[in-house]
């Protein structure tokens, strides 16, 4: 059980650290209405040119020009990875116009398209596999209008096929979908679970003369746990409302590299301890920052206007669920490895140094918005 333990660390440690940039996410908007598709993709420019090359005189700045020199390519590239179809009828995708926008985390390509499906939609299923196979991290945030209503979803390599109904969303339908979205989002969003282990390894244990010891009674750990789950609940829902609703705005660049952050001081306090005790104030603090972060996927993924709150309740109570399956199934682990020298040296000790490690990884890239490893030529 230890090495099982020990190995799911590992992996969850090496899976972001071969892309350990910022994960891209693209904006894919469909707008459909009889049997035509008007859509728009928003593509980081950063990542066009990690799959293609844009920089051509490799001076570290796209220029407009370099841009519409590889306009064809870009296209291409894209189409490729974009198959619409409408019931069982293929919607071929025609190149529009060729433009440039700025999200919160830098320069997008924006490619906009027509797609005639030859007849009155009913249903569009939407194929994406966008930067799959170079970067796991990568989605595609995809929102469908049509007439007043509004469909949103996430793509990824293990969700990246998605049929919608063209039919007016009911509130039960939309309640489920972000109650999905929100459980998802915890479950691929690496920096919070990493967070979230890092300040949950100590709590089976008693910091004394300098020296973790094993907690005696399951009880109080369960106690300790509860309050640490609470906190962070607690700040991340006051931030990702306030941030959701419009009152608090910060650049996404911000957000991402406090995260990081984040998990660096709270990996590293469990090697060297500042905080041992009340925990549940170090998981209020840092879940104010984390809760900014899960308001820019929700803001990505658009709102109902005529169902906001409910969409906001829906996913803030998918977050919580993700981050519940997690707790519960740590927890017993934890407790009933306490004893072992290996709980206390290869996951308390080593796995802390090795979340660290990757977190100080992520917050370089992120702050300095770039790749400084290409992790996938590394290990090929």
């Amino acid at each position: 059980m230890l090495s099982r333990l020990v190995l799911c660390l590992l992996i969850l440690a090496y899976t972001p650290i071969l892309h350990a940039h910022k994960a891209s996410d693209s904006y894919l908007t469909l707008k459909t209405a009889g049997e035509r598709i008007d859509g728009r993709w928003d593509i980081a420019l950063r990542d066009l040119d990690y799959a293609i090359g844009l920089d051509s005189d490799d001076n570290g700045e796209i220029t407009w020009g370099e841009m519409r020199s590889r306009r064809n390519a870009v296209f291409d590239y894209a189409r490729s990875h974009l198959s619409i179809t409408g019931g069982n009828v293929p919607c071929p995708v025609q190149p529009g116009d060729y433009l440039i926008d700025t999200h919160t985390d830098g320069a997008y390509s924006v490619l906009t398209f027509t797609a005639a499906c030859g007849a009155e939609l009913s249903n569009i299923t939407v194929n994406y596999s966008l930067l799959f196979d170079l970067d796991p991290q990568h989605r595609g945030l995809l929102r469908v209008e049509y007439g007043q209503a509004t469909h949103t979803t996430v793509l990824s390599p293990t969700h990246d096929s998605q049929q919608i109904e063209l039919s007016d969303v009911k509130p039960g339908a939309a309640f489920l979908q972000y109650l999905k979205e929100g459980v998802w989002h915890i479950w691929f969003g690496y920096d919070h679970i990493l967070f979230l282990l890092s300040l949950l390894f100590p709590s089976v244990l008693i910091r004394l003369n300098r020296s973790w010891l094993p907690a005696e009674g399951f009880h109080p750990v369960l106690i300790e746990v509860i309050k640490i789950v609470t906190a962070f609940t607690v700040a991340h829902s006051l931030t990702l409302s306030l941030a959701t609703l419009g009152v608090i705005e910060l650049p996404s660049r911000w957000v991402e590299s406090a995260i990081a952050a984040s998990v660096v001081l709270a990996a590293l306090n469990n090697v060297y301890p500042l905080i041992s005790k009340k925990l549940w104030l170090v998981a209020f603090g840092f879940g104010l920052i984390h809760g900014l972060g899960f308001a820019n996927v929700l803001k990505d993924l658009g709102l109902p206007k005529d169902m906001l709150i409910l969409a906001l309740l829906a996913f803030n109570l998918g977050v919580e669920a993700g981050q519940l399956a997690i707790v519960s199934v740590f927890l017993p682990a934890a407790f009933f490895l306490r004893r072992s020298w290996g709980y206390r040296r290869l996951l308390v000790d080593a796995g802390s140094v090795l979340i660290a490690m990757v977190a100080l990884v992520w917050l370089a890239e992120r702050s300095l918005n770039t790749q400084l490893v290409d992790w996938e030529l590394l290990f090929k």
